[in-house]
This record gives structure tokens, C-alpha cells and sequence, in this order.
């Protein structure tokens, strides 16, 4: 698979599918209840009407995803004062947007919480004569991607290298020498 040219991965913040096989029930159910109502509907259209998504989000009748959004109440309180570094980002908006939204934002809903044929949590580990590593970063205020699915991953795959980051949200990465501390951990194995 080509793992051989991979020193390893850095995983930030990731979006857990609630569906998949080996969470408990009752953790990915609390952890599917800490979303907005609207954020439930949403998830669950691309989950149980995955060819829905793209209408759901964008008709106006019930309210879309709130991320798609910017709905600003879901965001932690580190997260909001992270958000002016994002002004600075918004130049790139074109970019990120450029094969269109559908392909963009709600292409992404679809497969991130659709039907997997297998589940990450029965992952084996890339590298078992420890010639690279696989970190996991979330923060713990989470409020957009739920910190509790990450936790349990981390302790059902234990060759991961889980960094829980206090007092964080979403969008620690865009806090001030975050990243360095990232890339560190990954290359040169800092804690």
C-alpha cells in the first residue's frame, strides 16, 4: 500500500462517523445528542439519505448544518478567540470552494457519515516495527467535533498516539505555535 514511503500521520480534530462499527452504542449516542437539533438532521440525512444532502443544506425551509453555516454559537469559547485568524484565510475561500459546494461541503458529509464498508476502529497498526507513528490531536472543549469519540479510539488502537489538548476546541491548530508542537510530536516524537 505504499506505507513504506509514510513516516507517519497526523490527525487533527477528526470527525468521528456515529455508525461506525465498534463504538458502544451508548457513547456514540451521547456523543450524536451534544449536537444542535439542526446538526442531528443534517448528519442523519447524509447518513440514512446520503442523495438528500446537498437539498438539506441548502433549502431553506429547516435550517442547515450549522458548521456549513458559521453558526458562531457552536464554537467553544478558545475556538472564538482563535476565529480572527481565520479572516486572514478567507482569501483562500475561492480554493476551497473551487470544484463547487456540492463536491466541497456536502460531497464530504456524505462520506464522512455514510455507509463504510469497514470500520476505522478494526484498523491495524501501519507501522509495527515502530518505523512511524500515528498521532491523534483533539481538543477537549470540542464543540463541534465531539472529544469523546476521539478518546475511545485512542484507547481501542493503542499503537495511536492520542494528544488530548486542554481547554481547546476545534480550532486549536490556528492557536499560536500549535502547529510547530504538531509537527514536532510527529517528526521528531516530542510529547
Amino acid at each position: 500500500m505504499g506505507w513504506n514511503r509514510l513516516a507517519g500521520a497526523a490527525i487533527v480534530a477528526p470527525v468521528s462517523n456515529y455508525w461506525w462499527r465498534g463504538f458502544p452504542s451508548n457513547l456514540s449516542k451521547e456523543a450524536y445528542n451534544l449536537q444542535f437539533l439542526q446538526d442531528k438532521w443534517a448528519v442523519g440525512v447524509a447518513h440514512y439519505a446520503p442523495w438528500l444532502t446537498y437539498w438539506w443544506n441548502t433549502q431553506k425551509l429547516f435550517p442547515g448544518l450549522s458548521v456549513i453555516y458559521k453558526r458562531a454559537d457552536g464554537f467553544s469559547s478558545a475556538d472564538l478567540k482563535v476565529f480572527p485568524k481565520l479572516a486572514l484565510r478567507e482569501q483562500y475561500a475561492a480554493q476551497v470552494r473551487q470544484q463547487g459546494e456540492y463536491l466541497s461541503l456536502h460531497r464530504d458529509m456524505i462520506i464522512g457519515f455514510g455507509h463504510w464498508e469497514f470500520s476505522p476502529l478494526e484498523l491495524d497498526n501501519p507501522f509495527p516495527n515502530n518505523e512511524g507513528s500515528v498521532h491523534l490531536w483533539h481538543g477537549t472543549e470540542d464543540t463541534i467535533v465531539p472529544f469523546s469519540l476521539s478518546r475511545y479510539i485512542s484507547q481501542k488502537l493503542s499503537w495511536i498516539q492520542f494528544h488530548e489538548v486542554p481547554d481547546a476546541g476545534h480550532m486549536f491548530p490556528l492557536a499560536d505555535g500549535m502547529s510547530d508542537v504538531i509537527v514536532e510530536a510527529l517528526l521528531l516524537g516530542k510529547k
